[in-house]
């Protein structure tokens, strides 16, 4: 039989034919982008797990061959946010507990360090787990350190449930223990790093000068010490504290004492002092620990200090070159940074590995991440009454965070077996 493609009937089913076959295909392959759409959000994590074996995905990319400086940078907008909430972590101390004391806004969790040359991967807590099984860690110094410990906690606590083995009778140090991995987390409370007697209340009150001990270092952390293997070191504005200096067992100077007949040496004097006697302890130790110190920390209060109206109500971060670091902070910062680089390039005895972990300018740049009026519940909810501002410690979740995706990479850079 003979077909007549010249026939009009026979064109238009022709023509109908091609059609329907051609939507067929069109809903078929759309239906198939929706299917794969939908599952790639179903099976899909904003913190993936890394192989533990595969250190190299963990490093910061960059297109040179030349070392990234993962301190030198901005912080860029984040849509992934914080691992963890105040909801979903325990740990958070009443005064740190931002979004639960009340804190309208929301923005502040929403940005994340972002170094000028190379891209930072984001702290793993299963890695981290696994190369800290049967390994101990303590961050020692003041209360910035514990802020910092507590946001290690809560994002390692999404992986394995902790437990609390340890706390001083001010719980100012505590220890912590995952089963797990046999992993120990610890923070010694050593405000000065060396030995000091302390007449301060709760609520920061003195009733005297401190009697700082610039020759002998706090026992509380050199006797654990021999037993550690990662160890966060930190100064602070603690030393900017009134305090009578000793060393010998004698007064040798003093600091903002001005009703006392005694020379008026300054903080840096003491500072330098302490940590270079952290330094050479750690260099001389026969126990060789992996060893990072964290720079100082810029408050940001303004119009004033914690104790005259100073305050801190910006809700985003700077950018680099709006603000100036304090002359307190930039003194402070000069001591670590020359004591740091004395050790490094003296090599006495077998030196441990030692980082500095820098945390200054990145920190400097966020005035948004403080609790401010919100280190109290819900500051105003009986009236416009004083209320104490803090400029100076984190929000948690918040910037801090931060901080673990640095700790990370010179974790894994110096990695041990």
């Amino acid at each position: 039989m003979k077909i007549e493609y010249h026939n009009p009937f026979f064109l238009r089913k022709h023509m109908s034919c091609v059609l329907k076959f051609a939507l067929f295909l069109l809903f078929a392959a759309l239906s198939f982008h929706i299917f794969l759409s939908l599952s790639f959000k179903l099976v899909s994590f904003p913190h993936p797990p890394l192989d533990s074996t595969d250190l190299a995905q963990t490093q910061p990319q960059n297109d040179s061959r030349t070392e990234c400086d993962i301190f030198v940078g901005e912080w860029v907008e984040d849509s992934i946010g914080p691992f963890y909430t105040n909801e979903s972590c325990h740990f958070i101390e009443t005064h740190q507990n931002c979004m639960r004391n009340g804190r309208p806004d929301t923005g502040y969790l929403h940005w994340r360090w972002n170094p000028a040359e190379c891209e930072l991967p984001r702290f793993n807590p299963g890695m981290f787990l696994r190369l800290m099984r049967n390994k101990s860690w303590a961050f020692v110094g003041d209360s910035i350190q514990r802020n910092h410990v507590q946001s290690l906690l809560c994002i390692l606590s999404q992986v394995e449930e902790v437990i609390e083995t340890y706390h001083d009778e001010e719980y100012r140090s505590k220890k912590w223990h995952f089963p797990s991995h046999n992993f120990t987390l610890s923070v010694i409370w050593s405000p000065f790093l060396t030995k000091a007697a302390i007449f301060e209340d709760i609520n920061g009150i003195s009733s005297s000068e401190i009697k700082l001990h610039l020759d002998e270092l706090d026992e509380k952390w050199t006797s654990p010490y021999k037993d550690l293997d990662y160890v966060v070191f930190a100064g602070g504005k603690w030393f900017l504290k009134a305090a009578i200096y000793y060393e010998n067992n004698t007064v040798t100077g003093c600091h903002n004492c001005l009703e006392k007949n005694m020379t008026d040496l300054g903080f840096a004097y003491a500072y330098r002092k302490a940590i270079g006697l952290v330094f050479d302890f750690i260099t001389r130790s026969d126990h060789k620990a992996f060893v990072l110190f964290r720079t100082t920390i810029p408050d940001h209060f303004e119009n004033g200090e914690w104790f005259s109206g100073g305050q801190c109500n910006r809700t985003v971060p700077f950018k680099g070159g709006e603000v100036e670091m304090k002359d307190v902070d930039v003194v402070m910062r000069n001591i670590e940074l020359q004591e740091f680089d004395k050790v490094v390039k003296s090599g006495i005895g077998k030196a441990p590995t030692l980082k500095l972990l820098d945390t200054t300018r990145l920190s400097l740049l966020r005035p948004d991440g403080h609790p401010s009026w919100y280190r109290q519940f819900h500051p105003f909810a009986h009236g416009n009454g004083k209320v104490q501002i803090d400029c100076l410690h984190w929000c948690l979740p918040g910037p801090i965070d931060s901080w673990n995706d640095l700790l990370f990479q010179l974790l894994i850079h110096g990695v041990r077996a």
